[in-house]
């Protein structure tokens, strides 16, 4: 299991940053009234927060510099990020981890970049609501606390009687974003799925390229050695003209299908208003019967 950074408590100071796309500045204001009035939490509000430079939250330079700043102060607790859409991945390499400060850092989406850095270097990482999406849904937000403040992972949800492969595993959280996993592989933040309980998710994404992510994954060998796998929203998934012929279900079943690990669907996670977290790096149990699915910190 990575190392997990120190769980937060009152009075921890949350920074607020948007490495990515762009938003209102008024976008964040509900996530700061949660975190400062019902968490007991300080906040700090970035520069980028407001700020647009095309689609993004400021140039690359301008987002790498307050991200960096945040990663390396010994005051900050936490990293939560405004929003996701694109831009994480162009500023990773000019980022230094030489005098990281070990901290939780969560996001989801375009993020997915990010904590997969991070849990390269040997930490855990929230896959969690960001402060523009902590306005949607209260459930989802407790589920961060509780990991941030040091609780158990402890879910369990049902799932379409068609789509699932009963069993037991156990391994370390990895994963998010399909798309951004696909494209790290090669990357400095590419690691090992070997041993691991995958995660996945999606949104607007053609059936197509879904299935072209998913051989990359799989000619990466990055999906033959998976402890189990955990599917969440492939939120508005789009056909061709010509239909593709198989839903997004039908497509992962296949590219594992010669394997023998578990794999649950119907995990709220991802792009709808339900999102629950996840401490990416942290060892967990996942057990799949034909009724339900449960997920557990060991």
């Amino acid at each position: 299991m990575l190392q997990a950074p120190p769980y937060l408590k009152p009075g921890d100071k949350v920074a607020i940053t948007a490495p990515a796309s762009k938003l209102e500045a008024t976008a964040v204001e509900i996530a700061v009234n949660i975190l400062k009035e019902r968490w007991g939490l300080q906040v700090v509000v970035g520069e980028t927060i407001g700020a647009s430079y095309h689609d993004f939250a400021g140039s690359d330079a301008q987002r790498a510099s307050e991200l960096q700043r945040f990663l390396e102060d010994d005051s900050v607790n936490l990293i939560l990020a405004a929003r996701g859409g694109y831009g994480v991945s162009k500023i990773l390499d000019s980022l230094s981890f030489e005098h990281f400060s070990p901290k939780w850092i969560c996001g989801f989406s375009d993020l997915t970049a990010l904590l997969l850095h991070i849990n390269s270097l040997g930490f855990q990482a929230i896959h969690g609501v960001m402060a523009k999406t902590m306005a949607f849904d209260e459930p989802s937000n407790e589920s961060l606390k509780n990991l941030l403040f040091g609780g158990k992972v402890d879910y369990v949800f049902t799932h379409n009687s068609e789509y699932f492969i009963e069993g037991k595993a156990e391994g370390e959280a990895i994963g998010g974003n399909l798309c951004l996993l696909a494209n790290s592989v090669g990357s400095k933040s590419d690691i090992s799925f070997d041993g691991k309980i995958l995660f996945l998710e999606d949104i607007s994404e053609y059936l197509y390229s879904i299935d072209r992510m998913l051989v990359q994954l799989g000619r990466a060998e990055k999906l033959a050695k998976l402890a189990g796998l955990v599917v969440g929203d492939f939120s508005d998934c789009k056909e061709n003209d010509e239909p593709f012929g198989k839903n997004f279900q039908e497509i992962i079943l296949e590219h594992i299908s010669k394997y023998s690990y578990p794999v649950a669907f119907g995990f709220e996670f991802g792009h709808e208003n339900r999102n629950f977290a996840i401490r990416m790096g942290e060892t967990l149990s996942l057990d799949v019967n034909k009724f339900e699915s449960k997920l557990k910190s060991i």
